[in-house]
């Protein structure tokens, strides 16, 4: 139960964070700052995705390459 609450309050201070409603006012890291300006929101869709996979939504199949025995042939 605890466990289930943490995942929820981690998933929506990502959510919170990704859509930044301060108009980036509060930035943990300035996205001015080459090469690591957007690590901060690239760790808020990792751990948003996470808590989504944790309560059995997977969207990241949306970008797996299908095999050839995974498409069913219709004839």
């Amino acid at each position: 139960m605890l466990k289930n609450i943490v995942v929820i309050v981690i998933g929506l201070l990502s959510i919170l964070y990704l859509l930044n409603p301060g108009a980036g006012v509060f930035e943990l890291i300035p996205d001015n700052i080459p090469g690591l300006g957007n690590l901060d929101e690239a760790t808020a869709v990792v751990l948003l995705l996470s808590c989504l996979r944790y309560f059995g939504v997977d969207i990241t199949n949306v970008f797996r390459k299908k095999n050839s025995r995974d498409i069913v042939k219709k004839d």
